[in-house]
């Protein structure tokens, strides 16, 4: 009785050491791996700033707006006159200019005027199509913030999933050696089959850390796409295609901490209730994207005054000198000058005018249904946003609260059942594979939160930068 008492002393105290240095194994290993992380990483307000500066689309932007200026001081100018220069009624038998008292060598010069105001309305549509750009600019850079911060966030995901699955993989492999030598030394109630899930486990975490390593890469590519200057020079800038300024992608590392993007709109954004449409049709009628529609609609109803002045009739002006040799006996012969003026006589307007009036009005108004049809889903895009963030809200507040204390008490009791004998060794390794899968989950609320908000700092910009609060200073990357 004695033997058997001391050999239980004996597997309690071999457990408890083999235990705590698992505690003392998982903080040196977690330290590792924050001094371990490179400096060579990417902040999500330098990933932003980067794809903005990199972006071909804004240089296109840029071109097509000087194109479209340029035309418009060109469509407001007079057409160039004509001149035409002529040999008439020269005599067929001889050729001799001075043979017949017709024959003349021929100047004339004509000018034409459009219809009543078309320059200057053509001038001002031109004017109109071009001011469309900057919003258009601004919209683009808004959405490359949205769709850059997402796949950082990604990324991020990803990365701080490894962290926590390294940070907890020594724990799951003193937790095999404790099972291994209690199996070995017959001490306890450690179980061949217990050995065999640990070493299952180990596994399993192997399988996912390669897969999210798999999901952080393909991520960081993406990024790449935005980020790399290398793209630039490439595309927009060959002269400088040489530049050695390189990065290893699939290397890089980002940020340690999860950024707080501010709600540009708190109230609106965790309301219970569903949002006024009203009162969103007045925010989103502002927005970027909207503006340059409203100012394709001013120039569909430019478009219509223009078609209006085809009622109007164009006039001409057109002059001549025709120049007359002397006649063969010596006598002059007086020059000719004519002066004429043409113009239109619009009096068949029912299959012309008419319609070409009728088709700007209808274009006007299809380019008006394309405005309410961008806030009608710009509505539908922000309640469905706003609801995911009030559920990821709520979620959050329960695995901070509540689930997140309950799983890692759960692991402890499991851990101290088993050291007194009186747990058993699955119990242990679910109730820690539980909670490692709680905080992997908790991470992805946060990350999810963030993009529910960057999603919804989209509708109420007036400028790019809101979405992440940046200032626009964000550096170089390292």
């Amino acid at each position: 009785m004695k033997l058997l008492s001391q050999r239980i002393t004996c597997s309690h105290t071999f457990r408890r050491v083999l235990l705590q240095s698992i505690v003392i194994m998982g903080l040196v290993s977690n330290g590792a791996i924050l001094a371990g992380a490179t400096e060579k990483t990417l902040s999500l307000q330098r990933a932003v700033t980067a794809a903005q500066s990199n972006d071909p689309w804004l240089v296109r932007s840029e071109h097509a707006q000087k194109s479209v200026e340029s035309m418009s001081v060109a469509a407001g100018s007079l057409p160039d006159p004509k001149m035409n220069v002529a040999l008439a009624n020269f005599p067929t038998d001889t050729f001799d200019i001075d043979q017949e008292p017709m024959t003349q060598i021929k100047v004339s010069v004509s000018q034409m005027f459009p219809k009543g105001d078309t320059l200057a309305i053509k001038r001002k549509q031109l004017e109109i199509v071009g001011s469309q750009f900057p919003f258009q600019r601004q919209d683009r850079k808004a959405k490359v913030v949205v769709m850059v911060s997402k796949l950082w966030l990604e990324a991020y995901k990803a990365q701080e999933s490894i962290t926590l699955i390294l940070k907890d993989r020594p724990l799951f492999e003193q937790l095999g050696d404790i099972a291994e030598a209690s199996y070995s030394s017959a001490m306890g109630r450690t179980r061949q089959q217990d050995i065999i899930r640990a070493q299952l486990e180990l596994t399993r975490l192997d399988d996912r850390l390669t897969m999210l390593r798999q999901k952080k890469e393909m991520a960081i590519e993406q990024l790449s796409q935005w980020v790399s200057s290398n793209f630039r020079h490439e595309y927009v800038q060959e002269d400088i295609a040489g530049s050695d300024m390189r990065v290893s992608w699939s290397q890089m590392e980002l940020d340690r901490e999860l950024p707080k993007v501010p709600m540009l709109q708190p109230a609106i954004y965790l309301a219970q209730i569903t949002v006024d449409p009203q009162e969103l049709f007045t925010y989103f009628s502002t927005h970027p994207s909207v503006s340059a529609i409203d100012r394709k609609i001013k120039a569909s109803d430019t478009g219509v005054d223009l078609a209006r002045q085809s009622y109007k009739p164009g006039w001409g002006v057109n002059a001549s000198y025709g120049y007359r040799a002397e006649a063969q006996n010596g006598s002059d012969r007086a020059d000719f000058v004519s002066l004429g003026v043409t113009f239109d006589l619009p009096f068949f307007t029912e299959n012309r005018q008419d319609k070409q009036v009728e088709s700007a009005l209808s274009n006007t108004q299809a380019v008006k249904t394309e405005k309410w049809l961008l806030i009608r889903e710009m509505i539908s895009k922000f309640e469905n946003s706003r609801t995911q963030l009030v559920r990821l809200e709520e979620r959050q507040r329960l695995f901070e609260r509540d689930l997140l204390p309950q799983m890692h008490e759960q692991a402890e009791a499991s851990l101290t059942a088993y050291t007194t004998d009186d747990g058993d060794f699955a119990e242990v390794v679910r109730a820690r594979i539980a909670e490692l899968n709680a905080t992997i989950d908790a991470l992805g609320i946060r990350v999810e939160k963030q993009k529910s908000i960057i999603d919804l700092n989209y509708f109420f910009m007036k400028d790019a930068d809101q979405i992440i609060a940046g200032n626009g200073n964000a550096g170089e990357l390292k």
